[in-house]
């Protein structure tokens, strides 16, 4: 009887993972802790948070967003602060946190509690519709996937009628 034996080189890399060359990187060691998985593997769901491009592009979006609001005669007087940036900020890390991005928002202020921080200024339909107006424009102006795009704005118009508070203009 005749066996063939077959000898191939080995490899120990820096973790102390032994492997064959490329064979490294199909072994279970591999993926069980010994080197960190390849830059594009995912360890589970992606976030809409990540899909969408994370902060750089939810702040692209709040910050279209506040220019609007600078200049509308609707919007601009439910705001008490003379700067804006303070209300962008917080806007920003709520989008971000919403989506699944970092929890900084709650770290900082708690529970959202939307209604309640909205309850002390009138929006009536008037003063929705205009914050869809440019939140539809920051949308545009990022130009999300359709799919995405949708998923954005089905939550804003949802949140936007869900802050009506009077119907009193």
């Amino acid at each position: 009887m005749v066996f063939a034996v077959r000898v191939v080189a080995m490899t120990v890399n820096s973790w102390g993972c032994v492997g064959q060359g490329s064979a490294l990187r199909s072994s279970p060691l591999f993926h069980a802790g010994c080197e960190p998985p390849p830059p594009d593997r995912h360890d589970g769901p992606v976030s809409f948070y990540d899909e969408i491009g994370g902060e750089e592009t939810i702040t692209r979006i709040v910050a279209r967003f506040y220019a609007g609001v600078a200049g509308d005669e609707v919007l601009r007087p439910m705001y008490p602060e003379e700067d804006l940036g303070p209300a962008e900020e917080r806007f920003r890390l709520f989008l971000m946190q919403y989506w699944g991005g970092p929890t900084t928002y709650s770290e900082r202020r708690g529970h959202p509690r939307l209604r309640m921080r909205h309850a002390p200024f009138p929006v009536d339909p008037t003063a929705r519709d205009h914050w869809l107006k440019h939140f539809r424009d920051a949308l545009d102006e990022v130009a999300l996937p359709p799919e995405q795009d949708q998923q954005f704005w089905d939550y804003v118009t949802h949140a936007a009628q869900f802050m009506v508070n009077t119907m009193e203009t």
